[in-house]
């Protein structure tokens, strides 16, 4: 039952794993302050905000938005932190309002990891402050309770941490609100995400989308449960989501979605590309399709269930038959038999009806918005490629794939991430356990793997504006010069791919130095500091054919870019085959599980946060004997080439 707090209340949390939903009703600020048992903060470095937004066992949206969801591991906050304050603030310069007396009342909610309310707190009262610490999440005698707190400050965010920021001049405050507003304005969060998917099958972050009338948000990704037991999402295939757009931070509310023309009497409504809500047409489609995903993932569910129900129907009545003895023979014993037989066969026909008829309207909304999104979201044989050009502005997300589920293999759901990437990727290389892998060669598993991480890195090249995305490749044994050889020619490396032990240990020194530059920089508050001539893109790793060719040195590097690189802008991507590094034994575990497992062949390796079902992922493919990646991997070298001009 859900407790409703009012101010100074408070309420035991049953259990580690927490998410703080918060709803505004206008963009605002969320961050979060750690503290330790007399109540005061070291420093800037236990504080949570859109430039810093994650912290052990936490974290917080990176953006400016009206929904937040911030995720909580309470086992895995430091040792020495017994409270967790969590606050809200207006973004300044953004023209919305400058009080929280102008806003509705902020709604607070603590959730389970199945998303069942412990408490709320609606924060009442408030009038002319601009920050405001909610509630407290706080440790008595080893249990942990909420409470709501509902303390505003007038003085906005630097009287708020000038507060809490014990033995702090008023100054160290300013700068610590300074720099929330500099991410929030500057877009510094934009190279601070934390992972969001996990390949154990943990969850994204973030708020949550608008989405059409009736019509469920998404919440979760597909969750990988391929290299470890799950644990509460989104990772697809891990924790909350965010899917406001970086770009559309506005205080009115988004325009309404297209409508369609009225339908007929007693038929549905004709589907209508981007008839969910948001600022762009690219919002609107990416949270349909999203809606689409959850769609199909509980009309299956619910199909399964009837016919489970229908299953057990027919047990209990076949056993009740049975139990007299004088009915197991004669007509009276069969006809009984028969009657449950037909009942069930009636049940099941009517659950596949309803099936049917939601499958046929996903169909036709598919069939409408296939054809309508970008380059990004698109298929690789989308007419859209004929005339790509290199956006001016990245895109919210990335298609990595499809995924479908056995009942309706005909229906194609497209696998979006976010943007940009909260984790690395691993292309399984090795045989996929379970799926059609198995009737796949080893070498030729092994062929289509490295293929796939081109393909992902081409479209990760075309999705970010010329000069802003920079790929290395690992090739130890240089085994991979073929399937590179589309990266080679086209010039869009950011150098040769790198063959031998002086090659690997030159490139991930380079990337483990670029990764503690960045974060000594941002976690220091001195982003100013950073050499001039160091290269701000994005940086995406591809590594061949680990763990062959890589000493203990080396895989140390491939974790701490695994773990810390995503926060700056560095991401991973392995094509390995686990079974290959069995000799390290359990100390890649860790690797394993902060990456997204992809499958080069389809595999049934992903499984939603709802129901769970074991969705088939299938990889992206450019049709057989088309140009069209050569042709777009063209187009970027070219607009790379104008930019460096």
């Amino acid at each position: 039952m859900t407790a409703e707090l009012v101010r100074g209340q408070n309420h035991p949390l049953p259990g580690a794993r927490l998410e703080i939903r918060i709803s505004a009703g206008k963009p605002i600020v969320a961050g979060a302050v750690l503290s330790d048992a007399q109540g005061r903060t070291p420093g800037p470095a236990w504080v949570a905000h859109p430039g810093t937004p994650a912290l052990p066992g936490l974290e917080v949206s990176q953006q400016v938005a009206a929904d937040h969801r911030l995720a909580v591991d309470l086992a895995a906050l430091p040792e020495d932190a017994h409270r967790l304050s969590v606050l809200l603030a207006l973004p300044t310069g953004t023209g919305g309002p400058a009080r929280f007396g102008a806003l509705p009342a902020p709604y607070v909610a603590v959730t389970a990891p199945d998303g069942s309310e412990i408490a709320n707190y609606t924060v009442t009262g408030l009038d002319s402050e601009s920050a405001v610490v909610v509630l407290e999440l706080y440790r008595r005698q080893d249990a942990w309770k909420v409470r709501a707190v509902g303390q505003g400050y007038a003085g906005g965010l630097a009287a708020l941490f000038a507060d809490l920021l014990a033995g702090r001049d008023a100054a160290e405050a300013r700068r610590l609100a300074d720099e929330v507003a500099d991410a929030v304005t500057r877009g510094l969060s934009r190279s601070v995400a934390p992972p969001r998917v996990t390949s154990d099958g943990s969850a994204a972050q973030g708020g949550r989308p608008a989405t059409q009338p009736g019509r469920p948000t998404p919440s979760q990704e597909p969750a990988d449960t391929g290299t470890g037991s799950p644990r509460p999402l989104p990772d697809a295939g891990g924790g909350p989501v965010d899917y406001t757009h970086p770009a559309r931070r506005r205080t009115a509310p988004p325009p309404p979605p297209p409508s369609a023309p009225p339908a007929p009497p007693g038929r549905p409504a004709a589907p209508v590309a981007g008839d969910a809500t948001g600022w762009s047409m690219e919002e609107r489609l990416y949270n349909q399709v999203w809606g689409m995903f959850e769609d199909l993932a509980r009309t299956a569910a619910a199909y399964r269930s009837a016919v489970d129900f229908a299953d057990q129907r027919r047990e209990r009545e076949l056993d009740a038959a049975l139990a007299d003895p004088r009915a197991r023979l004669g007509g009276q014993g069969e006809a009984a038999r028969e009657a449950a037989r037909a009942r069930y066969a009636d049940l099941v026909e009517q659950a596949r009806a309803v099936l049917d008829r939601d499958l046929a309207q996903l169909r036709a909304e598919s069939e409408v918005v296939e054809p309508a999104l970008p380059p990004a979201f698109a298929r690789w044989d989308s007419p859209v490629w004929q005339d790509f050009r290199v956006p001016m502005e990245m895109p919210m997300a990335l298609r990595l794939g499809d995924l479908h589920l056995p009942e309706c293999g005909d229906v194609r759901i497209p696998m979006l991430v976010r943007l940009p990437l909260e984790r690395g990727m691993w292309i399984d290389s090795g045989r996929a356990p379970g799926g059609v892998g198995m009737l796949v060669d080893p070498e030729e598993v092994r062929r289509l793997a490295l293929d796939t991480a081109v393909t992902h890195a081409a479209r990760l090249l075309a999705a970010y504006p010329a000069g802003e995305f920079a790929v290395h490749v690992i090739d130890p044994a240089g085994s991979g010069a073929e399937a590179f050889a589309p990266l080679v020619e086209a010039g869009v490396l950011a150098a040769p791919p790198g063959a031998g032990p002086a090659a690997v240990a030159q490139v991930l020194g380079a990337l483990t130095q670029r990764v503690d530059l960045l974060q000594m920089a941002f976690r220091g508050g001195a982003p100013d500091a950073l050499p001039p001539d160091l290269d701000t893109a994005e940086q995406l790793l591809v590594v061949n054919d680990f763990p062959h060719g890589f000493d203990d040195r080396a895989v140390t590097q491939l974790r701490y870019l695994a773990d810390e690189g995503p926060a700056v802008g560095v991401h991973l991507m392995l094509v390995a085959d686990r079974e290959d590094a069995a000799g390290y034994g359990p100390l890649l575990d860790p690797l394993w599980r902060a990456l997204l497992r992809l499958t080069p062949v389809p595999d049934d390796h992903l499984a939603d946060p709802w129901v769970g079902h074991a969705w088939t992922y299938e990889p992206p493919g450019a049709p057989l004997g088309s140009r069209v990646l050569a042709q777009v991997l063209e187009r970027v070298a070219t607009a790379r080439r104008e930019w460096n001009r």
